[in-house]
């Protein structure tokens, strides 16, 4: 297992503002709120998302291995700029996840694109051998990616470019890096969520520096894992619940609530459409609430 997560003490300070983030590096955290808590999740506030009765009865008095309600996001906490070398950074921790996600700009785009006006965003991914329990060798000692590895990054960049203007960024190409550093489940999610917020971030600095004129970017957009263990809907496992999942799926969303992507797989047998709504409904509820958490650092 997973060395126990040291919490680190940071005082809560004011969102930051594009200008600032690059010279005043801050950690944003969110502890989710129970249900009928103030915030994102409050019956009374307007940004809720739904979720469906029946499910929300089944989440009450349920607890999960990590102490989690079963409809309840992991800590999260989000450290942008983390690489000051990069044109855009962050560092994202998800319960015992955490992950680099860095942008870097370069003037030019892939030959299928030469000639169009149009920008790229492409993805890479890796994770460092100790980064799970059990030492993984380099991809690089192998002499290519692995067939995971190839799959997890081609989501990335499909989900990033799925939320990006290509005519605004011009002939350029945005590669987004992201390493895992500690692995518990959900690293291609959180690899998207933090990837995004390194992308916002490489924009901002663009736009600072009259790279471009237009933020590229014009809704927010997060990923988070759910799926079925032991007959339950649950959101955002850990890696002890995803291995057991009868169901596992990744999902991921807009800021408006519209879908760009979703997959789901039955591990131990077929679903019905009404537990696919279930578990839809269940992962916009976690979006929202990482979409809140993007909006503290970055407002486009």
């Amino acid at each position: 297992m997973v060395s126990r997560l040291i919490r680190d003490a940071v005082s809560q300070g004011l969102p930051l503002r594009v200008g600032q983030v690059f010279q005043n590096r801050q950690s944003v955290m969110l502890n989710v709120p129970p249900c009928n808590g103030p915030g994102p999740n409050s019956p009374a506030d307007p940004r809720r998302t739904r979720v469906a009765p029946c499910l929300r009865s089944r989440y009450i008095g349920m607890m999960r291995i990590d102490g989690r309600r079963a409809d309840q996001v992991r800590d999260l906490k989000i450290t942008p700029g983390f690489m000051p070398t990069a044109e855009g950074s962050t560092l994202i921790e998800i319960g015992h996840t955490k992950v680099i996600c860095t942008a870097s700009m370069e003037e030019g785009v892939p030959a299928f694109r030469r000639g169009s006006g149009k920008g790229w965003v492409t993805a890479e991914y890796s994770m460092l051998p100790r980064a799970t329990s059990i030492r993984t060798q380099r991809e690089v000692n192998r002499g290519r990616a692995g067939g995971r590895t190839q799959e997890i990054q081609r989501l990335i960049g499909r989900s990033l470019r799925g939320a990006t203007d290509f005519d605004a960024l011009g002939e350029r190409t945005v590669f987004i890096d992201c390493d895992v550093i500690q692995a518990d489940g959900g690293t291609r999610t959180a690899s998207i969520t933090g990837g995004w917020l390194a992308l916002a971030l490489a924009f901002c600095q663009m736009l600072d520096y009259n790279v471009i004129k237009k933020n590229p970017l014009n809704e927010y957009l997060a990923a988070i894992s759910v799926g079925i263990v032991d007959g339950l809907p649950l959101l955002d496992l850990c890696y002890e619940e995803d291995s057991r999942a009868d169901v596992d799926m990744n999902v991921v969303m807009t800021s408006a609530g519209e879908h760009v992507e979703v997959q789901a797989t039955a591990e131990k047998g077929s679903f019905s459409r009404d537990r696919l709504d279930e578990l839809l409904d269940l992962a916009g509820k976690g979006v929202a609430e990482l979409v809140e958490a993007q909006r503290d650092i970055v407002t486009l």
